[in-house]
């Protein structure tokens, strides 16, 4: 079936607009949300690559008008832990932003294993935030030596490490197309390893609000803004997983909530995680955190005793 033909026929926006005007780039996708390109793949237009650049640009313009603040303060203040997790953060938004801005890449051939590379670091680096934060948050102390550092970002490394080979197995190994769509035999090989994925995240995230509900409750960090973080990701990977699930029986409905929630994912999650967790380790002085974190625990409740 000629895809071009059925393409000029149906909208004449994408059809050549004269002799020697390449095909590929009146297919690229820009011009109209969605159009069918190389074979079917489906691409976006201006639209949809705006709704993911601007937050994407946005927030690394944010971090860059407060960069030498934010270094002073992470630098007076010693922590390690803090300053990995800064610099854990640009990587993740300047990744995010490349990969906001190149969505075109999946639409062409030649441009899959790059995509697909780009996709897998991106989402590794913002992997990485969830799960040292966590691991960080989760300790009996807010401890700032090399010990914290070391043990946050061996179980955050371990993860993210297993992470990588799993997908890059699939991807490279088995040839699925995690990051893009593909045939009918790849996409339920895809929807099943995401759904594995969800359910694993949806499970920490739902034990460690049993734990916060529980007798058990004071192991956890007396903090709100970190329960506030936790339901937000647990309802997030709830919705993904009854996405997937939804999707490997080919509902339409479960593929456009699993698109739709990726782009609320990489569109919010790095600012909401700076201004519910990491604004307050950038306070100028440390007393300023203490009454923060004081403050939280009496609204929490700790102190009726008192």
């Amino acid at each position: 079936m000629n895809l071009q033909a059925i393409a000029n026929d149906t909208s004449p926006s994408l059809a050549p607009k004269g002799p020697g005007f390449p095909a590929e780039i009146a297919n690229q996708g820009f011009l109209t949300l969605p159009a069918l390109v190389n074979d079917g793949q489906e691409c976006y237009g201006f639209w949809y690559a705006a709704v993911l650049v601007v937050p994407a640009v946005l927030f690394l313009s944010y971090l860059g008008i407060n960069a030498k603040k934010n270094v002073r303060r992470l630098w007076c203040r010693k922590s390690f832990v803090l300053i990995s997790y800064y610099v854990l953060l640009w990587l993740a938004a300047a990744l995010n932003l490349a990969w906001c801005s190149l969505q075109a890449w999946q639409c062409y051939p030649g441009k899959v294993v790059a995509w697909n590379f780009l996709s897998l670091f991106t989402g590794s680096a913002m992997l990485c935030l969830e799960v040292s934060l966590i691991a960080f948050l989760l300790q009996e102390s807010y401890a700032s030596g090399l010990e914290t550092l070391t043990r946050t970002f061996a179980v955050s490394g371990v993860i993210v490490a297993v992470d990588i080979l799993f997908k890059g197995i699939y991807v490279f190994g088995f040839g699925v197309p995690v990051f893009s769509d593909g045939d009918e035999s790849t996409q339920r090989m895809k929807w099943g390893m995401w759904i594995i994925y969800k359910l694993l995240f949806t499970i920490v995230y739902g034990y460690i609000l049993f734990v916060h509900y529980s007798k058990w409750r004071e192991k956890l960090p007396p903090r709100p803004a970190f329960y506030n973080y936790i339901t937000a990701m647990f309802v997030t990977n709830a919705v993904l997983l009854l996405a997937c699930g939804s999707a490997l029986f080919g509902a339409s409905f479960g593929i456009w909530l699993y698109k739709f929630m990726v782009v609320c994912y990489h569109s919010l999650y790095l600012p909401f995680l700076h201004v519910t967790i990491l604004a307050d380790f950038f306070q100028e002085e440390d007393f300023l955190l203490d009454n923060a974190y004081y403050s939280e625990m009496k609204d929490a409740g700790f102190f009726d005793a008192d």
